[in-house]
């Protein structure tokens, strides 16, 4: 099939298929096409978002079954199989000759792709790790002081993701300060997250300088690029005294009192219609994951605030309205606020 025609009959299933590469639809064609038609034919839309318990259930099953099938006596060998190079090449061989796509995806009526994405993030022994322990810093920095800032490298010794051992070592090694902060520090702050910006707007675009000039009044505060995601670690360097996490914290602290002038979004009337539209908004998302979640858009929500600021609002409502929340999944949660605990808040308003 020829990639105009693949793209065509794609577009019956998938509406944003205009925006998806050729090499993506050369892939689609070959593993979703058939499978789309034969839901078509039993009366199954194509979903998308949030992934329910059933099609979790029904992932865990076809995995479980191919690793029976195959004799692979892991998820993880089989989903992350680079991590086993002695055995890479069988598994990708058991991989073709069982026909692993067809499988993995048998019952779920979604694209492959967003269905081999969720079995890795369920099946991977290196999520959720919770904190780091004594032992596991002491082996990060010996590891960082034989490989350097090799994170890739260190993330397998470790059994963490890249990120994370990143972040922790950032922390690890930072003359750490944990009182107030003083106006020194905020000053520090504020002139390194200003000279960040202007390194950045130079390179996407000269001519928004112009705002980023005038420091006695801080007019610059107030773009909406000054709360997307910022060089922690390259702050906390030029900060000194803070490490990179504190540094966020206090930025967001800074930055949201600057775009709501004081104002004080969670008290109120204002607070009870801000944390029923953050629910309904969330629900209305169908994420089956936080990290599936648009927080820029949500931010609209309750105001003209951070992502940060309306992530830990969310924070504080599963917190104080959610039982036993650390056990029950983010869509389990999203659930529980809806039926729950929005019915409460509407009539309080």
């Amino acid at each position: 099939m020829d990639l105009d025609t693949a793209r065509q009959e794609l577009e019956e299933f998938i509406p944003h298929v205009k925006n998806i590469s050729d090499s993506s639809i050369k892939k689609m064609a070959g593993r979703d096409l058939m499978r789309f038609k034969e839901f078509k034919k039993q009366g199954i839309a194509v979903k998308f978002g949030r992934f329910t318990q059933k099609e979790n259930k029904q992932i865990q099953k076809n995995v479980e079954e191919f690793l029976s099938l195959t004799g692979i006596d892991s998820a993880e060998k089989l989903l992350f199989t680079s991590r086993y190079p002695e055995d890479k090449d069988t598994i990708h061989r058991l991989k073709t000759e069982h026909h692993f796509c067809e499988k993995i995806s048998e019952g779920i009526p979604r694209p492959w792709r967003l269905i081999y994405y969720r079995a890795r993030k369920m099946f991977d022994p290196n999520n959720y790790k919770g904190r780091y322990t004594m032992e596991e810093k002491e082996k990060l920095k010996k590891y960082q002081a034989l490989h350097g800032n090799d994170w890739k490298k260190i993330s397998e010794l470790m059994s963490r993701s890249n990120l994370s051992v990143a972040m922790k070592f950032s922390e690890i090694k930072s003359a750490i300060n944990y009182g107030p902060w003083t106006k020194e520090e905020t000053q520090k702050l504020m002139n390194a997250v200003k000279e960040v910006m202007r390194r950045k707007l130079e390179t996407e675009n000269p001519s928004s300088l112009s705002s980023l000039e005038q420091s006695n009044t801080d007019p610059w505060i107030d773009r909406e690029k000054l709360y997307q995601q910022l060089p922690w670690t390259e702050i906390e360097t030029k900060v000194g005294s803070r490490y990179w996490r504190q540094c966020k914290q206090k930025w967001n602290s800074v930055l949201t009192s600057k775009l709501t002038k004081g104002q004080q979004l969670y008290r109120g009337t204002n607070g009870l219609q801000a944390k029923i539209n953050l629910i309904k908004r969330l629900y209305e998302t169908k994420a089956e994951d936080a990290s599936e979640v648009n927080w820029d858009e949500l931010s609209n929500a309750i105001g003209d605030v951070p992502r940060t600021y309306v992530q830990a609002k969310f924070y504080r409502l599963k917190v104080s309205s959610v039982p036993l929340w650390k056990r029950k999944t983010f869509s389990e949660i999203i659930d529980y606020l809806y039926e729950k605990k929005l019915p409460e808040l509407e009539e309080k308003l």
